[in-house]
């Protein structure tokens, strides 16, 4: 599969509907999306899309349906991989610290919950 960061918009638009549907055809696919384009762009999309090895699928009657190949988790940790490798040389401390030093975007809630995550990964190692 190739690096999930590249994909254009209107394929990321339409891997997250597969993703949150966990399989999806072209109607399916059109039904969930704003501003969708033709029908025929959606086919193709979803075929450049299998031809990458980010779907595979299965024929249901007249109709393709259309499954990930990988877990959402699988796809988002090759993604969160490729983004600290370009930007923070592969530090995952890095890149949470600059996160944090952001205080619109982190919440209290936010901060218990990075507290229970180290707390828990602590216990593990």
């Amino acid at each position: 599969m190739t690096d999930p960061t590249q994909l254009s918009r209107r394929e990321r638009q339409i891997m997250e509907i597969v993703f949150a549907r966990n399989e999806a055809s072209t109607n399916d696919v059109l039904s969930e999306m704003d501003d969708p384009p033709s029908r025929t762009s959606v086919r193709t999309i979803l075929r450049i899309l299998e031809e990458k090895g980010y779907l595979r699928h299965r024929v249901e009657g007249r109709e393709y349906i259309y499954r990930p190949v990988q877990s959402r988790k699988k796809a988002a940790h090759t993604a969160l991989q490729r983004v600290l490798n370009t930007f923070f040389e592969g530090s995952l401390t890095s890149a949470v610290a600059m996160h944090l030093t952001d205080a619109d975007d982190v919440g209290p809630e936010d901060l218990e919950r990075l507290e229970q995550l180290i707390t828990d990964a602590r216990r593990q190692n």
